[in-house]
């Protein structure tokens, strides 16, 4: 799935011309990539903003449309300012259909109400929340599910749960093997208060004694 957005060309380099673009509303980028010259544009802020906060932004693949001609991208990196969070600066790299690409993909941990070791008290220890993966342009995953149903305490979720299609590669199978574990409750020993109680009264009856 792709998205077209329209860029404009972006002729000034430096800081200067960067300050310029973002006063008209938008953020100065680079394209870069395959066998063109970098290109540096310009993208609308909100556009961008609005972007970089849904899920996948650096695994999507965007169709920019530059002066009439279209190619498709992927988000690369991404500069955001220091206080207010805003982007700052984008990265875009070119891509082909036929392109496979490393990418990070999040892991989604679903059914925890349905595990019965977590319903008995265990705790869920998550190891893994993105695995990189090799995967064409074309088929790269949203996400991943691990679905913990049925899970009791002392089971471990490992990476051969990951259902991959359209020629997705795990790309550190060994460093990602084990996804997550659900543990055994930590059981503390609470001191007894009552223990206590007799040595307090011995005290006060001696003080008693004494006094009597």
């Amino acid at each position: 799935m792709t998205s077209q957005v329209d860029v404009t060309a972006r002729k000034i380099s430096g800081t200067g011309g960067a300050r310029a673009v973002r006063r008209e509303g938008l953020v100065p980028g680079i394209i870069y990539g395959g066998t063109k010259t970098p290109q540096m544009c310009a993208i609308d802020a909100i556009f961008l903003t609005k972007e970089m906060h849904h899920q996948g932004f650096f695994t999507k693949v965007y169709t920019l449309s530059l002066d009439g001609a279209k190619e498709q991208v992927m988000a690369k990196d991404l500069q955001l300012h220091p206080v207010t969070d805003l982007p700052l600066h984008v990265d875009f790299i070119r891509v082909t259909k036929n392109m496979t690409v490393h990418v990070a993909i999040p892991v989604h941990y679903i059914n925890e109400d349905q595990a019965p070791g977590l319903k008995n008290g265990g705790s869920l220890t998550v190891l893994v929340r993105e695995i990189e993966v090799a995967a064409p342009v074309n088929a790269i995953p949203s996400e991943f599910i691990v679905d913990l149903a049925g899970l009791e305490i002392h089971d471990s979720i490992h990476i051969d749960v990951i259902q991959l299609t359209g020629g997705v590669v795990i790309a550190h199978p060994e460093r990602d093997y084990t996804l997550a574990t659900i543990s055994a409750p930590t059981v503390e020993v609470e001191e007894s208060e009552g223990a206590e109680e007799p040595a307090a009264e011995a005290e006060s009856a001696g003080e008693e004694s004494s006094e009597g």
